[in-house]
């Protein structure tokens, strides 16, 4: 089997540790970048469920300047965004490249995404259980937390999924500016010295983490329903 991989992909193979390499960067960017993206647009979406005209929360400056922020960073193309916020990922991150240098971008980029995802899943809620749980008397935090987010479960498990999927994406695309990963692995040796059986690789691989990341969302997804 190892010999037909060699005959097959020949350059993979004389590869097979950066390759590997690859694949657990790219992997650990996500995780990383993921953590961080998940708070940031939890806390975004819940503030925009909350404070828009008719929440449980109304309040129209705060609701203007998140909304406003997160369709200023949703307007931004992602490789234009890897450019301009360098100097922000040398401040924080101590390096504008590599691995680290990707985190900074991945959570701007992805952040306001997520957050509209999850302000969609809440929005699935049945108003009637959000006005029932104010009439016994429960606090704004309490109805978060035991109405929105208990409730839309299924909702958000298809809301992440989505997010990871296209996670994955802006890695690789980081890549293109040296990034590491998949992206950078496919960019520096399949595209720029032709070797095409690196970039097939590097296509099959991400195929695969994107179809386990789906089914695993789809059963998240499907057990959480009720």
């Amino acid at each position: 089997m190892e010999a037909f991989l060699s005959n097959l992909m020949p350059n993979v193979a004389d590869k097979s540790t950066e390759f590997w390499q690859a694949v657990v960067d790219t992997l650990l960017m996500t995780a990383w970048s993921g953590v961080f993206i998940f708070i940031i647009g939890l806390i975004l979406g819940i503030t925009l469920t909350l404070t828009k005209p008719g929440g449980i929360a109304p309040n129209a400056p705060v609701y203007q300047v998140v909304d406003k922020v997160v369709n200023l960073f949703r307007s931004i193309p992602f490789i234009i965004l890897l450019a301009g916020v360098m100097p922000l990922s040398r401040l924080i991150m101590g390096t504008a490249i590599g691995m680290e240098g990707a985190i900074v971008p991945l959570v701007l980029g992805c952040s306001p995404f997520y957050s509209r995802q999850v302000e969609s899943a809440l929005a699935t809620v049945d108003q009637g259980k959000i006005e029932a749980a104010q009439s016994m008397g429960l606090s704004t935090p309490g109805i978060v937390l035991r109405v929105y987010l208990k409730e839309s479960i299924p909702a958000l498990a298809r809301g992440t999924t989505i997010t990871i999927i296209s996670l994955f994406g802006l890695v690789a695309m980081a890549g293109a500016v040296g990034g590491g990963g998949l992206g950078d692995f496919a960019i520096r040796y399949g595209h720029d010295r032709g070797q095409t059986d690196v970039t097939i690789a590097a296509i099959v691989a991400m195929v695969i983490i994107v179809t386990a990341v789906q089914l695993l969302g789809n059963a998240i997804a499907r057990k959480s329903t009720h």
